[in-house]
């Protein structure tokens, strides 16, 4: 398979990141995080990438326009030829409107916009319930991952844990009103466009893949 060019959307506790590895590595298809390419362009001193660090320094939000034409930078690197995954973009229809406009001026089409959705109780339940060593770095989780002896790391034997002070379960339930707010719209503005696929991700992450695979063609 080659050229396969997608966006994965998901909600915050998901599995969309695992899943993206996952496609990374088996298509040779790079995944592109807006957080990830900003952080790269303000550290090579890209033009892109000087005028979104003076805009952070500032302490504004980056534009929309910023964000667009880091895309377009990063988009004719070398190893997005065989296609790419963007992660975390768009967000707003807005945003989709401007990645449609910067995709049809280098002549590049999107294959899918898959959504790997996972309702709320379920991620409240996942992100919640996670915790890791503090020594070790190993990860648990009070339903699915449980610790083999109680209060003892399986790695590395400590009894030291962390809990992320963001996982709980108001914050958690706040970040998902923001997801479903900013991208409930995307969804019909994708459907239109005939590009968008649903996926089941309250499932095994091995069913999801599955599933994924299929949608871009084993």
């Amino acid at each position: 398979m080659a050229g396969k060019r997608l966006i994965l959307m998901g909600p915050p506790g998901g599995g969309k990141g695992t899943q993206a590895k996952r496609l990374q590595d088996r298509y040779g298809i790079v995944q592109l995080s807006t957080g990830d390419m900003l952080r790269a362009a303000v550290k090579a001193g890209t033009a892109v990438g000087k005028e979104a660090k003076a805009v952070m320094d500032d302490g504004k939000l980056v534009s929309d326009d910023l964000i667009v034409a880091m895309i377009a930078d990063r988009i004719a690197e070398a190893d997005c030829a065989n296609g790419f995954i963007l992660d975390g973009f768009p967000r707003t229809v807005p945003q989709a409107q401007a990645l449609d406009k910067l995709l049809k001026d280098k002549g590049i089409r999107l294959d899918s916009v898959i959504e790997v959705a996972v309702p709320d109780a379920r991620l409240i339940e996942r992100i919640t319930g996670r915790f890791t060593c503090a020594k070790c770095g190993e990860g648990y989780h009070d339903k699915f991952k449980q610790l083999k002896k109680a209060g003892v790391c399986d790695v590395c034997g400590s009894t030291e844990f962390i809990r992320r002070a963001d996982d709980n379960a108001e914050t958690v339930g706040a970040r998902l009103k923001a997801y479903h707010d900013q991208t409930a719209p995307l969804m019909p503005y994708y459907k239109a466009q005939g590009l968008l696929k649903v996926v089941d991700g309250d499932r095994d992450m091995n069913l999801v893949t599955g599933d994924l695979e299929r949608i871009l063609g084993t």
